[in-house]
């Protein structure tokens, strides 16, 4: 009887101890995407953007300077789009992470670290595959637009349309039904097997498919928030915060759907504005 105190007290220390290593492991990568974002923009703000007809100023993130290749351009885009991604998805990430982690330490698996770790993985992997999209669709427009000088003109207006139809996407069962599957904790569904029991069969596996699938649900539940910073500016400080607070309250209030509501009806007058602007 002793030793089975003494062994599931010397547990209850380890998962204490575990725990607060993924909360400062977390805290720590944050804080280190967050400062390399934050220079990432500066430095791009310090090479200056296009001015272009209509009145507005292309990033320089779309082009290729001198004695820069379209593979090179496209990693450094690729590695600055990924840790901006961990940045802004980390203070929503983490809860669900924390529960994934709670959840397989039920079946008595160790190296519940590598596992968490695993699941981070597949879903920046999903970001990344998206940031790859994103980067051939913004370098094919930068190249349209600065060939087409009537194209350009109509961009202001253009980006205010995007904002206001994003505005119009928060109020859809589309994003309610992705929200709810990303607000999900691990084995509720969503159609995502990720219950104790499929963790006890192959935990690699099992991490992995959880991960991905809930970056899918992410960035679906996330597209019309990303449209704006894309249109806005995917380097503005200011775009990348109010987008991280959004997606954040979505995440983690007591109602989601609720607050994806009151943010779109937010949107939505911002997008009206910008399109009087224009």
């Amino acid at each position: 009887m002793g030793n089975a105190g003494a062994a599931e007290g010397a547990q209850a220390q380890r998962s204490m101890v575990s725990g607060r290593a993924f909360l400062g492991t977390s805290a720590l990568l944050f804080l280190a995407c967050t400062a390399v974002t934050i220079a990432w923009s500066a430095s791009m703000s310090a090479m200056g953007a296009m001015p272009m007809p209509g009145g507005w100023t292309m990033s320089m993130a779309w082009m290729r300077m001198c004695g820069q290749t379209w593979p090179g351009v496209a990693a450094s885009f690729l590695g600055m789009w990924v840790v901006m991604m961990a940045a802004m998805m980390l203070p929503s990430l983490m809860p669900m992470l924390w529960h994934y982690r709670q959840a397989v330490g039920t079946t008595g698996r160790t190296h519940l670290g590598w596992l968490t770790a695993l699941v981070g993985v597949g879903y920046l992997f999903v970001w990344a595959v998206l940031g790859i999209a994103t980067f051939a669709l913004g370098a094919a427009l930068a190249a349209l637009e600065m060939r087409l000088p009537a194209l350009a003109r109509a961009v202001p207006v253009v980006a205010g349309a995007v904002v206001l139809s994003a505005g119009a996407l928060q109020f859809t069962a589309w994003k309610a039904h992705h929200l709810a599957c990303c607000r999900e904790m691990p084995g509720h569904g969503c159609g995502r097997r990720g219950d104790a029991g499929a963790a006890r069969g192959n935990g690699l596996q099992f991490g992995l498919r959880f991960g991905l699938t809930l970056g899918l649900h992410c960035v679906c539940s996330c597209a019309g928030l990303m449209a704006i910073l894309l249109v806005i500016g995917v380097m503005d400080l200011r775009a990348m915060a109010a987008v991280t607070a959004a997606i954040t309250v979505e995440r983690l209030a007591p109602s989601g759907e609720c607050a994806a509501r009151a943010i779109g009806a937010v949107i939505i007058g911002a997008g009206l504005i910008l399109i009087a602007l224009a």
